[in-house]
């Protein structure tokens, strides 16, 4: 098998997985009311469930980074996505709420070896031409995902049961885990002899280039994941929509927005490559800035039908960055460091996006309104877009392009 149809075996496995990775993550969102009633929980303590995810997945981000770039990746990625799934289908065992909360913090341990690691594993088997691309589709398994793990948990949990709905999506990662370990290690990996030191982490925060561009992205994802929690209450409390309605329109805007916008940028920041090698952060500024006026306007509509079409525009373009970032990493970053390094933007895209966006966006809402609360998110879009100059800007002087 040759190295180009190896590459393209790697891409579609890798896809898969990250598929996967967002279905097993949102499916518990999916059956929050089900779980809800039958474990008589709070909405304190289902909200626990989320954060606690999402604190060991940041915390062990770093650990899994270190050992990305001195062990064998295929293997990394293969037991992170067994581990993940098998904490999955327990999380349909449970009996206790203490439980429940161990087995998602496992299922985050998975993810944070998966996320961490697969990224720089999937980008090595490509050219530099194509990366923007093959990045943009491996970050578009984030809305599809998403997308799916909300429908497939909701249908399966109102079917079957919230158990089963665990049960049922754990079985795919599990396989895809394990057909993963037999995957090839990269040649530019097996190539090295050099194994960065734990002390590595210094470096990588004197790289401006490389900070800048997590620091970018962190703003789009406290946008993200601010749209994510408050959209639907927003569609409710403005247009008097259901729940249920609310909750499948901003999701059916968000997964076509994605899908577009991931490849829109990635295909867009390759199509500038060969005429400015500043094209991915060209892309990035644009992004930030377009999605800006589209979002103001959307939260300003009066109409649905008005406010979906700006949303997804606006949303359209906050996706755009995802792919042509992806690959400015791998690019700004020593090959022998890219775990530890996509580890490091793990861990700040969260701690200062999505992590608290919510909690904040909240406290504006119960201070001064929810429009006004989603507004401001929109409006800390232009920061991403000036620190994307930024960025650009190092690129430039640290790198001579």
């Amino acid at each position: 098998m040759n190295d180009a149809k190896y590459a393209r075996r790697v891409l579609a496995l890798i896809f898969a997985l990250s598929l996967f990775n967002y279905i097993d993550r949102q499916v518990l969102y999916a059956v929050f009311p089900l779980i809800k009633t039958d474990l008589r929980l709070s909405d304190a303590q289902l909200g626990f469930l989320a954060s606690s995810f999402m604190i060991v997945y940041m915390c062990v981000a770093p650990f899994v980074g270190y050992l990305g770039d001195r062990l064998r990746r295929p293997a990394i990625i293969g037991l992170s996505a067994v581990l993940w799934s098998v904490s999955t289908l327990f999380s349909g065992l449970v009996r206790t709420y203490a439980q429940l909360a161990v087995t998602r913090s496992a299922v985050g341990v998975g993810e944070a070896g998966y996320g961490t690691v697969s990224p720089s594993f999937l980008a090595e088997w490509f050219p530099e031409a194509r990366r923007a691309r093959v990045m943009a589709l491996y970050a578009l398994a984030i809305p599809a995902g998403s997308a799916v793990g909300y429908l497939l948990g909701g249908y399966l949990g109102q079917r079957f049961g919230w158990r089963e709905a665990f049960y049922i999506v754990a079985v795919p990662g599990l396989l895809l885990g394990l057909a993963s370990l037999a995957l090839k290690e990269t040649p530019e990996k097996t190539s090295r002899a050099v194994h960065v030191p734990l002390s590595g982490y210094k470096a990588l925060f004197a790289n401006r280039t490389f900070m800048l561009v997590c620091l970018a992205q962190s703003i789009g994802t406290f946008t993200v994941g601010g749209l994510a929690a408050w959209m639907p209450s927003y569609f409710v409390r403005t247009f008097g929509v259901s729940v249920a309605r609310a909750g499948f329109l901003f999701g059916a805007v968000t997964v076509a927005a994605g899908l577009a916008g991931n490849f829109a940028g990635g295909w867009a920041a390759d199509w500038l490559r060969p005429r400015t090698r500043r094209a991915y952060f060209v892309v990035g500024y644009a992004s930030f800035f377009l999605s800006v006026p589209f979002g103001a306007a959307a939260i300003l509509s009066g109409d649905l039908r008005s406010c979906l079409a700006l949303m997804f525009l606006a949303e359209f373009f906050i996706f755009a960055y995802s792919g042509p970032y992806h690959a400015a990493i791998v690019e700004t970053v020593p090959s022998g460091m890219r775990s530890m390094a996509f580890a490091v933007d793990i861990f700040i895209i969260h701690a200062l996006g999505d992590a608290v966006s919510p909690f904040l966006l909240g406290l504006v809402s119960d201070a001064a309104g929810l429009p006004l609360a989603v507004f401001l998110a929109m409006l800390y879009l232009v920061l991403g877009g000036v620190v994307s100059i930024a960025a650009g800007e190092a690129y430039k002087k640290d790198f001579n392009r």
